[in-house]
């Protein structure tokens, strides 16, 4: 079996995933707004050896008819929230080796000022960055707040396009990776190796030079969600690491076949593209205290919070319909993905399911040894190349996860005791280069010797 990687799923606010954790007693979440705490996170996961921090991120907030629910102010389902690249920073000061992967939206971000927010924290972690890549945000309310218009779901994977080959000229094309020379007898930079990059697209426009130089990756690692059909062929063509939701190991080694041949339809090799399922655990050295444990975290949840935290990754208000009305039949310019996942179950289903666990998966809960095969199996069946952790508490689950789980799987030979390669990049392909290889489609942007003759 091969050896497999881990991520740590993370988010700068109160609670994650849709639930509402923040009253356990054991949950120290609820302070996210300290820097301690993400140093704290951050020792753990790097002493631990998991591969990456994965932070993600919102922008809007639940709104049920045109209202949002006072229970979201009262749990903290949705606000107040950090801003992930500001905590990656601080992470970054507290770490050597962990990488850090931040979410950031195609639909309301600039991309000139988006690239070079990224190049900075590439350069300043020494290559340890990545990008989620979302083309929304809880996108309704999101779009309000940033005073633009809606744009329909597949629209917004087009516009996702666009937005990227934007950054790809900037990280590739603008600077080469040899242009800084810091001669001081010299110059700083060969002007050779500087070029005008110009684009102007359906979306986006941008005319002139990068704001940053060349960083150590390049392009930052290109991790990327989304299981309709459009989402699926956008990670084909530009994601490095693809993130499957909680599903069955069957529908999930389909998934996973999907993207393969979609990113071999875009002229890249099939395991040119990772792919790392969610995993959610309750881990103890029984299965009945495992048991008491999860049953404890889910006393602390109020019921109600289920039908705001849905309507914000949907939009739909699940409370307006039957409870035996079949999921299939809703529809949404939102998440599709958190409706075709449950389009076997009904609303009534999906209600109860979703104040257990929210966007997470299903936990396996019982002891290190019932945890460490059902990750060995799925592994297996669905042929996933690794795993992004969502704890169920903070830092109890990671702690949990990392102290009585890790060494059983690190037994098997599946997972790494040491770091291997300086860069994000090159930890998680092998390689021995920390940039995208030639038949991603952002390599297409660099310029060759043979070019630079109008720098």
């Amino acid at each position: 079996m091969k050896q497999l990687r881990f991520g740590l799923f993370e988010n700068a606010q109160a609670n994650d995933s849709g639930t509402a954790t923040w009253r356990h007693p054991e949950n120290e979440r609820d302070h996210f707004d300290n820097l301690d705490y993400w140093k704290n996170i951050a020792r753990i996961c790097e002493e631990a050896r998991l591969d990456f921090v994965f932070l993600a991120d919102a922008w809007g907030w639940s709104e049920v008819n045109g209202e949002r629910p006072e229970i979201c102010t009262v749990e903290s389902l949705d606000l107040p929230r950090l801003d992930p690249a500001i905590v990656a920073a601080a992470m970054v000061s507290a770490t050597t080796e962990l990488g850090f992967v931040i979410t950031g939206s195609t639909l309301i971000e600039q991309p000139y000022s988006f690239a070079r927010r990224m190049s900075s924290l590439d350069q300043l972690s020494n290559g340890r960055l990545g990008w989620n890549v979302v083309t929304t945000g809880t996108a309704e309310t999101a779009a309000a707040a940033f005073g633009i218009p809606m744009v329909a779901h597949d629209d917004r994977y087009d516009m996702a396009d666009d937005f990227m080959e934007v950054v790809y000229k900037l990280w590739e094309g603008s600077w080469e990776p040899d242009a800084l020379e810091r001669d001081k007898a010299g110059r700083f930079a060969d002007p050779a190796k500087v070029h005008r990059i110009s684009h102007e697209g359906p979306y986006f426009s941008s005319e002139g030079y990068g704001n940053t130089s060349y960083s150590p990756q390049g392009t930052p690692v290109l991790f990327q969600a989304g299981s309709s059909d459009r989402g699926r062929q956008f990670g084909g063509r530009h994601g490095e690491c693809i993130f499957l939701g909680g599903s069955s190991a069957a529908k999930m080694a389909g998934q996973v076949k999907a993207i393969r041949d979609e990113a071999v339809a875009s002229g890249r090799k099939a395991d040119s593209v990772k792919l790392m399922a969610a995993f959610s655990c309750v881990v103890a050295p029984t299965r009945e205290e495992a048991q008491a444990k999860y049953e404890s975290v889910l006393a602390a949840q109020d019921p109600a919070v289920a039908v705001a935290s849905y309507a914000m990754f949907t939009g739909l208000d699940l409370s307006a319909y039957a409870p035996e009305t079949p999921m299939a039949e809703l529809r949404t310019e939102l998440s599709q993905t958190q409706i075709s996942r449950f389009a076997d179950l009904t609303v009534g289903d999906v209600l109860k399911d979703w104040h257990a666990h929210g966007v997470r998966s299903t936990p396996v809960v019982g002891s290190p040894e019932d945890v460490a095969d059902a990750i060995c199996a799925l592994a297996e069946t669905a042929d996933l190349d690794g795993f992004l952790l969502t704890p169920v508490i903070q830092p109890g689950s990671t702690l949990d996860f990392v102290e009585l789980v890790l060494p059983i799987l690190r037994e098997r030979g599946v997972a790494a005791s040491e770091y291997g390669g300086s860069t994000l990049r090159e930890r998680l392909f092998g390689t021995d280069t920390p940039v995208l290889g030639a038949n991603h489609p952002a390599a297409g942007h660099r310029v060759q010797p043979a070019d630079a003759l109008n720098g």
